[in-house]
């Protein structure tokens, strides 16, 4: 069934295009996932399918018995009203139910409309909506309901606004960037809760996971054409690069074939006969082929970094509190050159208050601080750039000078450098107030990086940023020298970037995980379903680092021994596909392969069988 059809539509703002002849259609049931740079109308063709703006060509068709649900990054929402008042004020068909049963409720000698209340009632499940309401509120961290929304952050409305649109159950939801100003928890919550609902989804989002586990569809807008992938995020990249080979491939063919036919045009034939005007016409397209190039564009980077000195960062027995809670607690850590850390933990325990001390904003209420004289710190906060009225994009890089000194004596002009964060010649004088935000928050991140830091700390740089803005990203960030902190909810990043976590527990506590977020999350998990036997606290911050006791085992070991039984199945059914092998016509040379085939096998087995019965043993002791 098919819920919206787009056609032909278009979206100009002045001279600028940003698409046109744009057409798709979307079927109920499909989690459709749109990726696409910033600058190129992500946003504005959003608020076309919502109805908040118009295109400038062509038409958007809905089917009209379904219900439309949008949740913009700005969400327009009462100022007077309270959380609770405003899951009651939405048009929710539910709440119409819910009216309708009070009402009959007043006048019980009209059995018919009575017992018809109850039955809607019933169908729609409307008994338990006072409960589901505050069970999602509940997730995403909304309990005081008396709470009025001028008050609340722009996380806390952004997230109103998802349980409202969440609550009306709507046949067809259309999301700008949904895991801004959602923790992992809730992002995690959220990723499930789309999987079982039978919703129809078009979305917007940076987040690869969500694009993984959510949607059953990717369709990408790249240099004004639309291309549709029939799978996940990890299906759209294969075939993507499959695609990009063979135009790369089509393009080496019309190169070739341009320059025999530039040698038949430099001949200038006299004789215009039909076939050689139809030749020559041909030659144009030809040429146009030839020309294509793939616009990937690499952001390389050599900047001329100061080298850390021995001494980095020191922090020795810091406490602080805030606002009567305490944040930090009696916390030790020594940074090491070339240090990979990410941040994670819910919102309000601690986590900008830490980096805030890091780099001198805050002062810790006990212990200190100690910073080597080499360190530089690079800070990317969510505050986002500071416009300037009537400042051009060159004009904020230039405040640092026209040339930036690279490694080995070289230097790159302003001009060059913002080419290479995906700004071309024309966008550098663009005024920077007219970019969009995505755009604004690649131009803080260059803004960053020119500065030459040596140490990045970087608090939830994906937000707004399109997919290729961040792998630009993640590959400077892999090939930095200097050591990096990562504060993000977006997990893929985080997978990619680092190498432990600190952990903000809550109750002030930090606890050094040796691994990524997805090491932790598994290491969560396998905590859950095994029950340890209760164990001293110590005054210190917590560890997770790989320390063996002797009866019990260590993280590394509790992966492995979960690991290993899935293991000595899947090679117990290979071992069984190899000896049916034996039932076939096989010559001599067959049978020596399978035979050899076959014990290899067998000895992985025995091998991993006994360790496994090693660690159960050490488990169990």
């Amino acid at each position: 069934m098919n819920y919206l059809s787009v056609e032909n539509i278009a979206k100009s703002y002045g001279e600028r295009e940003l698409f046109s002849n744009i057409s798709f259609g979307i079927n109920e049931g499909q989690k459709v996932g749109f990726v696409a740079k910033n600058g190129t109308g992500k946003t504005s063709l959003l608020n076309i399918l919502s109805g908040s703006d118009t295109p400038d060509e062509g038409k958007v068709i809905y089917r009209n018995d379904i219900q439309v649900a949008f949740l913009s990054q700005e969400p327009n929402l009462d100022p007077h009203l309270t959380i609770e008042q405003t899951i009651f004020s939405s048009e929710n068909p539910t709440l119409k139910i819910i009216e309708n049963y009070e009402k009959a409720l007043k006048n019980p000698e009209d059995a018919d409309a009575l017992q018809k209340a109850m039955d809607e009632m019933e169908s729609h499940n409307a008994w338990d909506f006072e409960t589901t309401y505050k069970q999602i509120l509940f997730k995403l961290n909304l309990e005081d309901l008396e709470a009025e929304v001028k008050n609340l952050s722009g996380g806390q409305k952004k997230r109103l606004a998802l349980a409202r649109m969440l609550l009306k159950k709507p046949d067809f939801i259309i999301l700008d960037e949904p895991t801004n100003h959602l923790d992992l928890d809730m992002i995690e919550w959220l990723e499930e809760y789309f999987r079982k609902e039978d919703f129809t989804i078009f979305m917007v989002t940076h987040d690869r996971y969500f694009l993984e586990r959510v949607c059953n569809e990717i369709i990408e807008l790249e240099d004004g054409k639309l291309y549709t992938y029939k799978g996940n995020y990890s299906y759209y990249l294969d075939k993507k690069e499959e695609r990009h080979q063979l135009d790369q491939t089509n393009t080496d063919k019309a190169q070739q074939l341009y320059k025999k036919e530039l040698e038949w045009m430099r001949r200038q034939p006299k004789a215009r006969t039909t076939k050689s005007k139809s030749r020559i016409e041909d030659f144009h397209e030809i040429k146009h082929r030839a020309s294509q190039r793939r616009k990937d564009h690499k952001v390389q980077l050599e900047l001329n970094m100061e080298r850390l000195g021995s001494k980095i960062v020191e922090l020795h027995n810091i406490s602080k509190e805030l606002g009567g809670k305490q944040l930090i607690r009696n916390f030790d850590y020594n940074f090491k050159k070339g240090e990979r850390l990410g941040i994670i933990g819910k919102n309000g325990t601690g986590k900008s208050t830490f980096l805030n001390m890091l780099t001198g904003n805050l002062k810790p209420d006990t212990g200190k601080i100690v910073v080597g004289e080499t360190v530089k710190f690079g800070y990317y906060t969510q505050k986002g750039i500071e416009i300037k009225p009537g400042q051009k994009v060159i004009e904020v890089i230039r405040e640092f000078g026209d040339y930036i000194p690279l490694k080995k004596g070289r230097q790159i002009s302003a001009e060059q450098l913002l080419e290479r964060f995906l700004f071309d010649r024309k966008k550098q004088y663009d005024y920077v107030e007219k970019l969009s935000g995505g755009e604004k928050k690649r131009l803080y991140l260059c803004n960053v990086l020119i500065q030459n830091p040596n140490f990045l700390i970087l608090d939830e740089p994906t937000n707004d940023l399109d997919v290729l803005t961040l792998n630009v990203l993640e590959n400077f960030l892999l090939d930095f020298p200097g050591c990096v902190i990562v504060v993000s909810h977006d997990r893929y990043f985080m997978d990619k970037i680092v190498d432990h976590l600190f952990v903000f527990e809550g109750k002030a506590e930090i606890t050094d995980f040796p691994g990524n977020y997805t090491d932790y999350r598994e290491y969560s998990e396998s905590k859950k379903n095994s029950e340890p036997k209760p164990v001293e606290k110590k005054a210190k911050e917590n560890t997770w680092r790989d320390e063996s006791t002797g009866s019990k085992l260590s993280y590394k070991e509790q992966k492995e021994f979960g690991k290993l039984e899935k293991e000595i199945t899947k090679l117990e059914k290979e071992k069984e596909e190899i000896q049916k092998e034996f039932l076939k016509d096989l010559n001599g040379e067959e049978i020596k392969k399978t035979s050899v085939k076959l014990q290899s096998v067998e000895d992985e087995i025995e091998e991993k069988t006994i360790r496994y019965f090693e660690l159960m043993e050490k488990m169990e002791s």
